[in-house]
């Protein structure tokens, strides 16, 4: 029985999957960090999306020299 492509669940966008090397690549694109800090990201605050967001942010701050906030 084939799977109903009308029916949709967005679930897993709210999450980055730490095998799928594309997923951290585009993630760390997209924040302006390196996959290798993605992956550590995802170690510390775990895969949801807006978290690893977050995380992301305040390390680029950190990493030019701006202050550990949150």
């Amino acid at each position: 029985m084939a799977d109903d492509k009308t029916k949709r669940d967005f679930r897993d966008r709210n999450l980055v999957a730490v095998d799928e090397d594309y997923e951290v690549e585009h993630f760390a694109r997209e924040n302006g960090i390196t996959p290798e800090q993605v992956r550590e990201l995802i170690k510390a605050t775990g895969n949801d999306r807006g978290a690893l967001t977050a995380a992301a942010k305040q390390l680029k701050t950190v990493l030019q020299g701006g202050p550990l906030t949150g």
